[in-house]
């Protein structure tokens, strides 16, 4: 019987190629995902995104388990069967997928694979794992080094940054992320929505901290959201909402989110003041740019959508100074791998140098742009300090007109939230203003 889509084999196939995308091109889950899954049924494209945030969040104890039941390392043209064996381990050991199901499925998806010869090995290894269960997770709980599922440098950084909290940021990156909403003040207040989404049989709690902020039991389908469509509602995650807060546009004000994308925090801004001067979303991906001009048109707001290089503003600048400037800047998004595991292996350690570069060329850049008296929020979605707190601190030093506003009661003046704090991400925000 050749494997059908309703057997389950298509579903593992497609897991396996968008592994071996990432790991061995470099791609991002969010790109390899939906080319992988394009034929597949939106079940089977809910359980290859399953499966492959699983492998990517364990990846360093399903290869040790395969390394102990694999003769020799699969290279080549049977490298694919690596994958497909990540795969089916990851459904025995992380997924509660019957083990009967596991093992088929992941056998009859080595024919689509073109690996029709190696059934067999897929099969044995898949049947070893299962007799074997018990004694491999035992092996692999005394190995150190695959306790905290984190490539060494990065570890090693998060040691040095939180030596009191990294075991906290290491749990929270494993796990997986809690789907928060952003409701639209501008069209129902937050009690109001929590009640239409109890309403709709949806579980759900108001943030204490973020009061745009609504946290669901469970993930849903936006679909299933009331009012999503009318706009009413979007999905952003606690720490993110923080941003338009802080930044405190006021009616008037000429507004720049620079490296917009995809948008959120554009649309935010426009839904905390109808009255704001005009608001320019700035991003240089011309593809990302499109999610920008979608959210906005659902949520019926308008914004000039703008794609061009942040660090080369005279070739977009008109010349008139902004009041308020959102530079989400470009970094090595460490505070969000519990949403994107796949950040883990793809970034590396020689990254960070480079993203550090990037984000103090494009803030000398926005402090160009900025009116006297004006004020810059800078963002990242990174927990390290070279991109934060050391990178604002450089630039104070260097900027003899820059005040650099508190944020916090205490003597820190920005704000560092690391993934799992008050349910958010790992966020980082500090305030500049500058001198009349």
């Amino acid at each position: 019987m050749h494997p059908t889509q309703t057997s389950g084999a298509a579903s593992r196939a497609a897991a396996a190629k968008a592994i071996m995308d990432v790991l061995e091109h470099g791609r991002s889950l969010s790109q390899a995902i939906p080319e992988a899954t394009e034929k597949l049924s939106g079940r089977d494209r809910a359980l290859v995104q399953s499966i492959c945030y699983a492998v990517m969040r364990q990846l360093p104890l399903f290869n040790f388990v395969l390394a102990e039941l694999l003769e020799k390392p699969l290279k080549g043209q049977l490298k694919i069967l690596h994958y497909l064996l990540l795969v089916g381990t990851c459904q025995i050991l992380a997924l509660s997928t019957s083990p009967h199901a596991a093992v088929a499925a992941t056998v009859d998806a080595a024919m689509l694979l073109g690996r029709s010869r190696q059934k067999g090995l897929v099969n044995g290894v898949l049947r070893n794992l299962l007799r074997q269960q018990e004694e491999l997770l035992a092996k692999a709980a005394a190995r150190k080094e695959l306790a905290h599922a984190h490539p060494r440098w990065l570890l090693e950084r998060i040691q040095e940054a939180y030596p009191q909290q990294w075991r906290d940021v290491v749990a929270a990156n494993n796990e997986q992320a809690p789907m928060w909403l952003r409701v639209n003040t501008a069209k129902v207040d937050a009690p109001a929505y929590l009640a239409r989404l109890r309403h709709a049989d949806i579980a759900a709690e108001l943030s204490s901290e973020v009061p745009t902020a609504i946290r669901l039991a469970q993930p849903v389908d936006v679909s299933q959201l009331p009012g999503f469509e009318q706009g009413q509602v979007s999905v952003q995650d606690v720490a993110a909402q923080r941003a338009a807060l802080l930044l405190g546009a006021q009616s008037g004000d000429r507004v720049l989110d620079c490296c917009a994308a995809p948008g959120g925090k554009t649309a935010h801004i426009l839904e905390t003041n109808q009255d704001l001067g005009q608001v320019i979303a700035l991003d240089s991906d011309a593809q990302r740019l499109t999610r920008v001009s979608e959210n906005l048109t659902r949520l019926q707001l308008s914004a000039k959508v703008l794609c061009a290089d942040a660090s080369e503003p005279k070739t977009w600048w008109d010349g008139t100074p902004f009041q308020r400037i959102l530079l989400d800047a470009p970094c090595s998004a460490t505070g969000v791998i519990r949403r994107h595991p796949d950040i883990k292996w793809l970034r590396r350690a020689s990254d960070i140098d480079t993203l550090v570069a990037i984000q103090a060329d494009i803030l000398n850049s926005m402090w160009s742009v900025l009116a006297p008296g004006g004020t810059l929020l800078y963002a990242t979605c990174s927990i390290l300090p070279e991109e934060n707190h050391k990178q604002i601190k450089s630039f104070v030093e260097n900027h003899e007109d820059a005040i650099w506003c508190s944020l916090t009661e205490g003597p820190q003046r920005d704000l560092q939230f690391i993934p799992g704090q008050a349910g958010g991400d790992g966020f980082y925000y500090a305030k500049l203003e500058k001198r009349k």
